[in-house]
């Protein structure tokens, strides 16, 4: 994936938030040239990789299989000194994207349609051995409870929202005609490199290729952190 492509997509992401009226940190604004000035006080943004994501599943077809994110808060369930039991994130989907197939060994989230289009959600229990369960799936949307065929893609328009349990396969896209989506995320902590199992063994980050100068460090980027002297 190209860095001006990266780029891109980071300032179409940042128009949709300003044009909703949400606000993001501080950090989600920092260049390549401020984050050398930041020290280790700064380390939980490091350590639990908040700010910018722009992922294609190391596939190479962002406009197809991907979306841009940003984790705007995360605990770390394997450093004690965190101890944040929950994370929160915003998400842009555009038209022709997706997520791919996949559900969560531990983490619980609610996926929230912020604004922008209808998002679709295609939901299937799990077997045991990892397989499309062929039950009914129970659905949780905004204080209602009901059961869904295996496969079903559960609509949500702007304002709503589904809890996804652990072992709830789950993928999602945008319904055809209805504009880019911008999602929140409110779960459980987030650990990608140990909570997700993808239905098809797929990466994560995207082989960059440098062809100009990056306008914001994605999540996975940032700088070692200057050890500061409390004493000056």
């Amino acid at each position: 994936m190209k860095r001006s492509k990266i780029n891109a997509e980071i300032k179409h992401m940042e128009e949709i938030i300003q044009a909703r009226g949400f606000e993001i940190p501080p950090f989600c604004k920092w260049t390549a040239k401020d984050w050398e000035t930041k020290g280790a006080e700064y380390d939980e943004i490091r350590d639990n990789m908040l700010g910018w994501d722009i992922t294609d599943y190391g596939l190479g077809k962002f406009d197809e299989i991907g979306f841009s994110l940003i984790t705007i808060r995360n605990g770390n369930l394997k450093m004690e000194k965190y101890t944040k039991t929950y994370a929160e994130k915003l998400l842009l989907v555009k038209e022709g994207q997706m997520a791919p197939m996949h559900f969560h060994w531990n983490k619980m989230e609610d996926i929230i349609n912020r604004g922008g289009g209808n998002v679709l959600i295609t939901v299937y229990n799990s077997t045991e051995e990892g397989e499309f369960a062929d039950t009914d799936v129970t659905v949780n949307c905004d204080g209602r409870e009901f059961t869904v065929p295996a496969g079903t893609k559960v609509k949500l328009t702007p304002g709503e929202s589904i809890t996804i349990y652990p072992y709830m396969y789950h993928d999602f896209h945008v319904e055809e005609g209805s504009g880019d989506v911008l999602l929140g995320e409110v779960s459980m902590c987030n650990d990608d490199e140990n909570d997700n199992r993808f239905y098809e063994p797929i990466g994560r980050f995207p082989e960059i290729e440098e062809d100009e100068d990056p306008y914001r460090l994605l999540c996975n980027e940032y700088p070692s952190g200057i050890v500061t002297d409390k004493g000056e």
